[in-house]
């Protein structure tokens, strides 16, 4: 099949296809004592793929790249060399839920610490509560906030690809892909384009300074 892209697993049936670059992409690797209690995970331990983050969105796009880079920078910062603890880790989101892509990012951040708001998880006997770890509209110095539960260390993170260049084509292919009018032909053009973005800031600009502010 033609699709337009350097996809995987092209003789799978039913076929689930992706750009090969998600496989590129480090995995975060966390403990979440609950998932190691109720026998899900030896050790608790468990891994996160770009490709899990991209299900759970349904798209890949800058934005879910940029959470998933503001999580794993994040708990490193928080953790250094020890692994994150999925369920220890909350939340704050500077904007309200529904401004600009801050529900997006937090239903990111949301998937790979574990923080959700009053819809979580209730716990077991105190412990292992999910809720209220995830909140919106905080008076905070950065769009996103994440913080230690056992230590309350803090990290505030700020993300911009601003600085990273879209191939020009995709300005002009992307009104005729929104109103129908893109052939087939230019609409997986898009597509390719649109990923080739997405795999820069996660392959070749991971690690720029300017993509993901610290403090």
């Amino acid at each position: 099949m033609d699709n337009g892209g350097p996809y995987t697993n092209p003789d799978q049936e039913p076929a689930m296809q992706y750009p090969a670059f998600f496989d590129q992409i480090e995995p975060l690797v966390l403990r979440d004592p609950l998932a190691e209690l109720l026998g899900a995970f030896a050790d608790g331990v468990m891994q996160i793929h770009y490709l899990d983050v991209v299900r759970l969105a349904g798209h890949s796009c800058p934005t879910v790249a940029g959470a998933y880079l503001m999580a794993r920078k994040g708990m490193k910062v928080l953790y250094g060399s020890d692994m994150p603890v999925r369920g220890e880790i909350a939340v704050e989101m500077q904007q309200p839920i529904g401004e600009g892509v801050t529900g997006v990012i937090a239903n990111v951040l949301s998937f790979i610490t574990g923080a959700t708001d009053k819809g979580g998880f209730h716990g077991l006997a105190g412990q292992f509560d999910r809720r209220n770890l995830l909140s919106f509209d905080k008076d905070n110095p950065a769009p996103v906030t994440l913080i230690r539960k056992d230590t309350g260390q803090r990290v505030s993170l700020v993300y911009d690809a601003s600085f990273i260049p879209a191939d020009p084509l995709m300005g002009a292919l992307f009104p005729k892909v929104l109103t129908g009018k893109a052939s087939a032909d230019e609409a997986k053009r898009f597509g390719v384009l649109w990923q080739g973005r997405v795999e820069a800031i996660l392959c070749e600009y991971a690690d720029h300074p300017q993509l993901v502010l610290i403090s």
